[in-house]
């Protein structure tokens, strides 16, 4: 089970980790796995009864969301020795296919354009928030749901928090490193000055599970059209049917138009603009739309602090990148302080790894921020460009071979391979 966090007055932490989602709680596994630290981390839902187990049965539903693991990531889980368990449940990626609505660029890359067994893996959410919550149980990390950060106050020699858990006391615990990874537009970060910059695509997501009829035969497919990106990512199948994941971008209006149609009128706009490569679509599951913006902090470190994941930096999803920067970032954390000794709380130390992962970061914000401004212009000499080099990539393999190593993390050095 989950320790249960008992902390009284004056508690003294080496690491508290605000927000218990993916990368929090990776990120608190990844720590274990280099330090006994004495390690806290704080969800502001309720994750886990401290009077039992999370649950770890399997139980996928038609509407699950859904997470691209590159193949950095596949190696970040299985060197804490979580992949054999996260494999169960996920589709490889064994082609990515590229093309541009109403015209003839296209590209399709191969797992062995790269020499690796999948270029990704497709997860659902259900199932990697499982394995890693077990994961959680297994170990000695504390854990308090249902918790809210009411107080920050910087000490010369960490931080002072005060914590209000449901029914519960107001607690005050201290902490030499506090990590922020309670998603974008942080609300922790806000209390210790630390705002966010968000540039908005005036654009909106649009996620949900769709059945096919054809198998999809491990191709993930990034389609550009004029209205905006669309990705189609293979998942397992479920009761013997076929799915993908959709992440569909559109114009704010034609989204609230798609998520107010019934289940046949989406499936045939969703037709319309995608084609018939997985044949007809059979069925949708719930849908999930979110307004689309680039959001970055305005600083990531500072004595006793770093900030994390989409606290950070959030993401366009056209190229899934957003969780496995994150989890780079993760990987790259963990291995610094490993290194720092007593000194995990050392400006120098956070200024090292951020100085690590800043051409990781701003390689892969700037691709993920450029990719859906290119293909969304409609200039004909743009069109012509872009499908010149969709077509160029698509005949030449180095071409190929780099674009893949880009999207699988392998474009700059992986955290914990030196």
């Amino acid at each position: 089970m989950v320790a249960a966090a008992n902390t009284g007055a004056n508690s003294h932490y080496d690491i508290v980790i605000v927000g218990g989602g993916m990368v929090g709680i990776s990120l608190a596994l990844l720590l274990r796995a280099q330090q006994p630290w004495n390690i806290l981390l704080i969800e502001a839902q309720e994750l886990a009864s401290s009077d039992g187990p999370v649950s770890g049965a399997y139980s996928s539903s038609f509407d699950a969301r859904s997470t691209a693991l590159s193949w950095s990531s596949k190696n970040i889980y299985q060197s804490i020795g979580l992949w054999p368990q996260l494999k169960k449940h996920l589709s490889a990626i064994a082609q990515i296919h590229v093309s541009d609505r109403g015209h003839v660029g296209m590209t399709r890359i191969d797992a062995g354009d790269a020499n690796v067994d999948a270029l990704g893996y497709v997860v659902e959410n259900q199932w990697l928030g499982s394995v890693l919550l077990n994961q959680l149980t297994k170990t000695d990390i504390q854990l308090l749901g249902s918790c809210k950060l009411e107080t920050i106050e910087p000490l010369a020699s960490g931080m002072r928090l005060q914590l209000q858990q449901a029914d519960k006391d107001l607690q005050t615990i201290e902490t030499k490193l506090l990590v922020i990874a309670d998603g974008a537009g942080s609300t922790t970060a806000q209390q210790l000055g630390i705002q966010s910059q968000s540039t908005p695509y005036d654009q909106t997501g649009i996620i949900a599970n769709v059945s096919l009829e054809k198998p999809h035969g491990g191709v993930a497919y990034e389609r550009f059209t004029d209205q905006g990106p669309m990705a189609l990512l293979p998942l397992a199948d479920f009761k013997g049917r076929p799915r993908s994941a959709l992440v569909w971008t559109q114009p704010r209006a034609m989204a609230e138009t798609l998520m107010a149609a019934d289940e046949q009128a989406f499936l045939e706009q969703l037709q319309l603009r995608f084609g018939y490569r997985l044949g007809h679509f059979k069925q949708l599951g719930k849908r999930v739309a979110y307004p689309l913006a680039l959001t970055t902090a305005t600083e990531q470190v500072r004595r006793h602090l770093v900030v994390m994941g989409n606290a950070a930096h959030s993401l366009h999803p056209v190229a899934g990148q957003g969780f496995n920067l994150s989890l780079r970032d993760a990987a790259a954390l963990a291995n610094s302080l490993a290194e720092a000794g007593d000194r995990i709380g050392d400006l120098a130390v956070l200024q090292n790894y951020q100085q690590q992962q800043a051409i990781d970061q701003r390689n892969t914000v700037l691709f993920s921020d450029s990719l859906p401004k290119l293909f969304g212009l409609s200039s004909s000499i743009v069109a012509l460009g872009r499908n010149s080099g969709l077509l160029a990539m698509d005949l030449i393999p180095s071409l190929r071979n780099s674009f893949a190593q880009f999207g699988m993390g392998m474009a700059t050095r992986e955290p914990g391979n030196g």
